[in-house]
């Protein structure tokens, strides 16, 4: 319990909004670009590993899978460890595990070596790291939290354009076992970026303040509350359960035009080094698209209407799909990258911006686990449903379409349940406080007036009536 309590952030402590922050975003962006990418750059040995082990493609697909899988289903783990130890130990735990899966990877004598090394070990490593840290990055921005969302979520688009390069210079240079005991070692700079996770501590009193104060001794007294290692009551946030239910729909689509773009240009006649270059093309726009969505989402008049532009964000995406399955030449699926890039980097720059304004700080760890293990279901449906549909009909013109209708459904259910259901909530409070505030009126009560200074109030105008007694004898006393 002392991890929860020293790394949580304390009652009173505002967020710095800068200073060391700046590391700890840092580290986030770090974490962020190997917890994304690499999934994705470890597909670049599977040529490798198939001529190894002599298995099929779909066999070695699974290693991305169960990776995506360890990353978003143990999201109430990641919750429960982080509220039970704190940040910063957790991810250091999280930085060696990612390096020792791909290190006992390496040596592997059969496929299934693999699934358990890199898809589970450094599965579950990465995880206990990338949650945590944006559990840190939400404590230290509060002001400039956007702007932090999505340069952070930059790392994403930054570590594929440089893992995928390298990760085919390491397979020529050492072949795929030397390649991921070299990767292993560079997941160990995790437990650097968990050095920069500095819990964040409440101001010390002055010494005189602290004697003179005896409230605050009789504070220290008082037994501290147990924290929840799973906080379940943000289900009853209608807020919480309108964007689950839309980040769940979403995901369905939403990771489907990249798995399936560059065999969609295969498929019109395009080369594969063509092809290919349709990613670079997206995760470029991706890439600078992120933090400047971030900095849209800061000002004053767009943050408070944030959730409607990260709907307007994934109808974007979605509509985007529609539009794109519609594409007949290699011209027409660059155009679709370049508006896809733009899309795809504004939901990722919003995703987790929009629920840490949902949920708040304090309960920020437990939703965040909670919300990732609904999307891990998703995503473990979502691109072989749309498979299924290919192998069916042989067009991925329909692929798109679906993928497309799935992400404008999730916009359509978090924009009309933030209208309808959201701002009713909000309204509430205030009413109840109008209520409160008049009520207290009536009564004559001041409920900003401490009992001290009820006390000197009396003892001052105990002291104007004897003044004026003393006044009063004085004059008849004067001839």
């Amino acid at each position: 319990m002392g991890g929860a309590v020293v790394d949580d952030a304390p009652p009173g402590v505002k967020a710095p909004d800068g200073g060391w922050g700046w590391a700890v975003l840092v580290g986030c962006f770090v974490i962020t670009g190997f917890s994304y990418a690499f999934p994705k750059a470890v597909s670049v040995f599977f040529k490798e590993l198939i001529r190894e082990f002599g298995v099929g493609y779909s066999d070695t697909a699974w290693i991305s899978s169960i990776l995506l899988a360890m990353l978003y289903g143990t999201g109430p783990l990641c919750s429960v460890l982080v509220n039970r130890y704190g940040c910063r130990p957790v991810m250091m735990v999280g930085g060696v595990l990612a390096s020792l899966g791909m290190t006992l990877a390496s040596f592997s004598t059969s496929i299934i070596h693999i699934y358990l090394c890199t898809g589970v070990i450094t599965g579950l490593g990465l995880a206990l790291n990338f949650q945590p840290s944006l559990i840190m990055l939400n404590r230290y921005f509060s002001e400039k939290r956007p702007l932090a969302n999505g340069l952070a979520a930059a790392g994403s688009p930054v570590a594929l354009c440089c893992l995928s390069p390298l990760g085919q210079v390491l397979q020529y240079q050492y072949g795929w076992r030397g390649g991921f005991l070299i990767l292993g070692g560079m997941l160990l700079n995790c437990c650097a970026c968990a050095a920069l996770m500095r819990p964040l501590l409440p101001p010390k009193k002055p010494q005189e303040l602290e004697m003179s104060d005896p409230t605050a001794a009789e504070e220290e007294k008082k037994p501290q509350t147990k924290k929840k290692l799973l906080d379940f009551s943000v289900f009853n946030d209608r807020g919480f359960l309108i964007y689950t239910i839309a980040a769940s729909i979403m995901v369905l689509g939403l990771f489907v035009p990249p798995v399936f773009v560059v065999n969609y240009a295969k498929a019109l006649g395009n080369e594969d080094t063509k092809s290919a270059l349709l990613l670079t093309i997206l995760g470029f726009v991706d890439m600078f698209a992120r933090p400047t969505c971030g900095l849209i989402a800061g000002m004053k008049w767009v943050r408070p209407r944030c959730v409607y532009l990260f709907s307007f964000a994934i109808i974007f995406n979605g509509c985007t799909d529609l539009i794109g399955s519609q594409a007949t030449d290699y011209t027409g699926l660059v155009i679709f990258c370049i508006f896809f890039g733009m899309s795809y980097g504004m939901v990722g720059a919003l995703q987790f911006e929009v629920l840490m304004a949902i949920v708040g700080t304090e309960k920020f760890s437990s939703a965040i686990g909670l919300v990732l293990l609904m999307e891990a279901i998703a995503v473990l449906v979502g691109p072989p449903g749309a498979g299924r549909l290919l192998d069916a009909t042989n067009k991925y013109m329909y692929v798109f379409l679906l993928a497309g209708c799935e992400v404008v459904l999730s916009a359509i259910v978090i924009a009309l349940g933030n209208f309808f259901c959201i701002r009713k909530k909000q309204e509430d409070p205030e009413a109840k406080m109008e209520m409160a505030v008049s009520a207290a009126e009536r009564d004559g009560l001041n409920p900003g007036v401490e009992k001290g200074e009820d006390e000197e109030g009396e003892e001052e105008q105990k002291g104007m009536e004897n003044g004026s007694e003393n006044d009063t004898n004085e004059k008849h006393r004067a001839p």
